[in-house]
């Protein structure tokens, strides 16, 4: 998962802090990607029940801890996927 050139990033660590709800947001991202495209998510967690939401979409995904409140996401949409 080298190429983050042309990815979406979304950041939704305000979105939770307001206490408003990014899951809305995140799936009309995840609607518009092909097979092999993907995004970044930062989020203020590891978002566990995401990971397996968009595992069962034909997604890969890599976790990194940026610091103690930010965790960085990167989804990828595998091919062959059907949905």
């Amino acid at each position: 998962m080298d190429n983050q050139e042309n990815m979406v990033e979304l950041d939704v660590r305000q979105d939770l802090a307001m206490k408003k709800e990014p899951f809305d947001k995140i799936m009309g991202t995840v609607k518009s990607l092909n097979n092999g495209e993907g995004f970044i998510l930062h989020a203020p967690f590891n978002p566990l029940p995401l990971h397996k939401i968009l595992k069962r979409r034909g997604f890969t995904y890599e976790t990194e801890k940026i610091e103690k409140k930010h965790w960085k996401v990167i989804y990828i949409k595998q091919e062959g996927d059907a949905k």
